[in-house]
């Protein structure tokens, strides 16, 4: 993924020698031609040139004369499996991600997806909870330990972050830990490192933070264990630092529909019908990044969930940004979205 897409932008009547040395200081090889709007018009590689050139094209012709009218896109909300495996297929070194306005937003590179590179940020995996709203399937089974697709949600979470470059983790367990430590043990299955925050008594959904040894200095990934989701973990880190922020929160949009006429008033007096409207509110999606500055904002060995710890920051007066997500996205917590994931989870893959 290209951090700095604004560098690899060009007007179409700029030379195309500008776009030679766009392409050659490049990792990503490619320059991308918008409008004033940026929205894509072309793309521009090493070998469009040559071909022009062979062509009896100059190197002061415009980069519109040149460039590849026919280039191949996706929109934001593709899942990243499917976009991997167009790569591969139709050997593709680079593939720009469109927004449904046809801007850029990011550019994928087959080396990246292929290879990511390693982080050196760590990511903590919410594993504590009883899952009382599930039971009878956690009465023996930890919740993030309950398989969807034939494999517990815990291990797709590990998995989703090692293939984003993740390396250390800590799973907070409390309930039923003994079944979650002795699957994972130390990692080295997985070519990782994992440590575990052991809750004595349940500490909510931020309270084991606290538990993190000192050796974490950078901002760390947090993830709620009963989530599925098919956002890419390390984009949110680099949301997180391009922001400046002590703490990030991502949300995603929930729709409420009323299924009845809203009366609206005024006072006494009959103001007006809504019928069956829609309300569009912004949710917690249980997947965050934390600046270790924020823990000592934790009570020690005290209950405390996460809204609670971005609340304590803001009236610090520390930076707490909000990422939307717009990938698909599920809390399993409930009998009917545990059934829903069964039925979703391996169908996404080959969208």
């Amino acid at each position: 993924m290209i951090n700095h897409l604004q560098e690899l932008f060009l007007e179409p009547d700029t030379p195309v020698l500008q776009a030679m040395r766009i392409i050659d200081n490049g990792a990503a090889q490619i320059a991308l031609v918008v409008d004033h709007e940026q929205r894509l018009i072309g793309t521009l590689s090493d070998g469009d040139i040559r071909r022009g050139l062979l062509h009896g094209e100059s190197l002061e012709a415009p980069a519109s004369i040149l460039m590849n009218r026919q280039f191949r896109s996706v929109r934001s909300s593709e899942n990243r499996s499917v976009v991997l495996e167009m790569m591969r297929r139709d050997v593709l070194r680079q593939v720009p991600i469109l927004d449904e306005q046809g801007r850029v937003v990011e550019l994928m590179l087959l080396q990246e997806l292929l290879n990511p590179p390693c982080l050196s940020n760590a990511a903590v995996i919410m594993a504590g909870g009883k899952g009382t709203r599930l039971r009878p399937h956690t009465e023996h089974c930890p919740k993030p330990m309950l398989p969807v697709d034939d494999k517990p949600m815990l291990e797709i979470l590990l998995e989703q972050c090692i293939a984003s470059g993740f390396r250390q983790f800590y799973l907070s367990v409390n309930y039923l830990k003994e079944q979650i430590i002795d699957h994972f043990q130390d990692g080295a299955k997985w070519g990782v490192l994992i440590e575990y925050l052991v809750e004595n008594e349940p500490l909510g959904t931020a309270g084991s933070l606290r538990l993190l040894p000192d050796t974490v200095r950078e901002p760390f990934l947090v993830l709620n264990g009963d989530v599925l989701t098919r956002f890419n973990p390390s984009q949110l880190l680099h949301f997180h630092n391009d922001h400046q922020a002590q703490a990030t929160l991502c949300v995603r949009e929930h729709a409420l529909k009323v299924p009845f006429g809203v009366v609206q008033t005024n006072g006494v007096e009959l103001a007006g019908f809504e019928e069956k409207p829609t309300y569009q509110h912004l949710v917690n999606a249980g997947v965050y990044v934390i600046d270790p500055q924020l823990l000592p904002l934790l009570p020690p060995h005290q209950f405390t969930d996460m809204p609670q710890l971005l609340e304590s920051a803001q009236a610090s007066d520390k930076r707490v940004v909000v990422c939307p997500i717009h990938e698909y996205w599920l809390d399993v917590g409930r009998p009917e979205t545990l059934q829903q994931a069964h039925r979703e989870w391996s169908a996404q893959e080959k969208l």
